[in-house]
């Protein structure tokens, strides 16, 4: 086998059937991206991976157009994973990560020639990723260069090693719930739980329900402690000390039984039954 060189592996036609691998340690997780990209079309799996020294191998091996990969994974993380394929001189797809990283991070990505899915996934993002790949694919001078990955593994490097400056951590504390036309400062520990429906984003806390004012629920968790709230499922952020019942569902799947008045019950979506077991010690 002739040595493999750095640059881009791509398919020539940008209308054809794309190539694709996905590395995850999560089952479901990548169960259920697998479902979106076959409901999806036009992208062929070729292969599935668990951990990072696969997925050098699988895309050694297969050279795939693009390769859904997990960040957070035993061993080789997926910033590793990157590394050693730059490290080795192999062909690099297009790269997407699968992150639950929060959104400080998320813009390294957006910046660098790299793509990414927040967990949990969501199909219209999953579409959205296709098409971009598709784009760069048709046009190569825009896709993903060593020098661009370089700085990218840099930049997460920094950022995983530094811890949060005292000015972000400042800014934890209250949260501004809409209700009755006032503007209430409410503290995050009486927040039960945010959702949303149709583009609105409701608020439930002690003795109060109201709107945010935040566009999206990534906003407002980006305001929120990470040690204290959870995205349990793409429409659902809660606060883990609100949480009174784990329950059991169809499937192998769980709800949560919240602390507020109605004892709501949240969903907890596939992809994050891994978490919800690590959290409680399932």
């Amino acid at each position: 086998m002739p040595p493999a060189t750095s640059g881009t592996a791509f398919s020539a036609n940008p209308a054809a059937t794309l190539t694709a691998i996905i590395v995850d340690d999560e089952p479901l997780a990548q169960q259920e991206l697998l479902y979106l990209l076959e409901k999806a079309g036009g992208v062929e799996v070729l292969a599935q991976g668990t951990n990072g020294i696969e997925a050098v191998e699988l895309i050694r091996q297969h050279q795939p157009d693009i390769v859904f990969l997990d960040v957070q994974m035993p061993g080789l993380d997926g910033f590793a994973v990157l590394k050693k394929l730059l490290d080795k001189k192999i062909k690099l797809p297009q790269v997407v990560f699968a992150t639950a990283f929060d959104q400080y991070a998320v813009r390294a990505f957006e910046v660098n020639a790299v793509d990414y899915l927040l967990k949990p996934f969501d199909r219209s993002r999953v579409l959205k990723t296709i098409e971009k790949a598709r784009g760069r694919i048709a046009a190569p001078a825009e896709s993903a260069s060593d020098a661009k990955l370089d700085t990218l593994l840099k930049l997460m490097e920094e950022q995983v090693h530094t811890p949060r400056p005292a000015a972000l951590k400042a800014h934890i504390g209250k949260v501004i719930v809409r209700t009755q036309n006032r503007l209430l400062l409410v503290d995050q520990r009486e927040i039960c739980f945010a959702s949303i429906e149709e583009g609105s984003i409701s608020v439930v806390a002690a003795g109060i329900e109201g709107q945010s004012n935040c566009r999206t629920l990534e906003e407002l968790i980006d305001q929120l402690d990470p040690d204290t709230f959870w995205r349990a499922h793409r429409s659902f952020v809660v606060n883990i000390q609100h949480i009174r019942e784990v329950v059991p569902w169809f499937k192998s799947s769980y709800q949560l039984r919240m602390d507020d008045a109605k004892k709501t019950e949240i969903p907890v979506s596939r992809s994050q039954t891994k978490r919800l077991r690590e959290l409680f010690n399932l």
